[in-house]
């Protein structure tokens, strides 16, 4: 019976494991700093869509974006998670995902990127890349 009992009791502490909530690196209406070290765990347990925005400091472009993905972070508050990695300063998650050209931003769901866009395209350009991905209240 002690068998069973210990084998009854890792099964419980198993199911409690996989059903228990994601911890998610990401806060809500910020953008969040991503690096290297921190970029897969904090995909993998975003609750919500996440874009991320690949930037880098001597980029115009990516400093005219940069007050945009701040506003829409507040914005879509509870919708969608924000974030940016600098690309010179993480350059392993940039080659993975092929990151050629900056701004980059990409869309991750479910730990998975599902979509991209390329350049300075304002806020309705952000707002276009996300409709798709935002949840119909």
């Amino acid at each position: 019976m002690t068998e069973d009992r210990e084998l009854e009791e890792i099964k419980r502490r198993m199911i409690e494991k996989i059903m228990a909530p994601k911890l998610s690196l990401l806060n809500n209406g910020v953008v969040n700093i991503l690096t290297d070290a921190n970029f897969d765990q904090a995909v993998g347990s975003a609750g919500l869509p996440l874009l991320v925005d690949f930037w880098a400091d001597w980029c115009g472009p990516c400093k005219m974006m940069a007050p945009v993905v701040e506003a829409m972070a507040r914005d879509y508050t509870g919708r969608v998670l924000f974030a940016k990695k600098n690309t010179d300063q993480n350059r392993t998650t940039s080659a993975k995902f092929r990151v050629m050209s900056i701004p980059n931003f990409i869309v991750f769901r479910n730990g998975r990127q599902v979509d991209q866009v390329l350049g300075a395209v304002g806020r309705q350009g952000l707002e276009a890349l996300l409709r798709r991905y935002l949840s119909v209240t």
